[in-house]
């Protein structure tokens, strides 16, 4: 996702993971303004060709969970990256938003990053390199 995402700089197995499947975990390094931080999501859909999903837990609790779904479409493929809130966010998430990345709505925003994500790779496909 690094050379793709806008949020996301870099992602890795981890625990013993080698590649997608439930109940994996990866390590994810983002960046986004002043704002610096690392997941630890959990692999929940592993269907290769298909779908692939994850949940981003705070403190054992589930905040967010994203989906990559893939679609076939005549000669080519659609990819539909979704993301769902699992509840509220916790307000100091909500300040650190807006002070260190200057967002004042932080599910707008991921929407925007998400369109961004899906240009650059739709880009890499058909050009055959990276969009950034």
């Amino acid at each position: 996702m690094g050379e793709w995402s806008p949020e996301t700089v870099h992602c890795e197995w981890i625990g013993g993971a080698v590649g997608p499947a439930v109940g994996a975990h990866f390590k994810g390094v983002n960046r986004h303004g002043r704002a610096r931080w690392s997941t630890k999501p959990r692999v929940v859909v592993a269907e290769p060709g298909h779908e692939f999903a994850f949940v981003v837990p705070h403190f054992g609790r589930d905040l967010t969970k994203w989906t990559y779904r893939f679609v076939a479409a005549g000669a080519g493929t659609t990819v539909i990256e979704s993301f769902d809130m699992l509840g509220d966010l916790p307000w100091y998430f909500k300040l650190s938003d807006r002070l260190f990345m200057g967002v004042t709505d932080r599910k707008a925003d991921l929407e925007g990053a998400m369109r961004r994500t899906l240009e650059r790779i739709k880009s890499a496909v058909e050009d055959g390199s990276p969009a950034r």
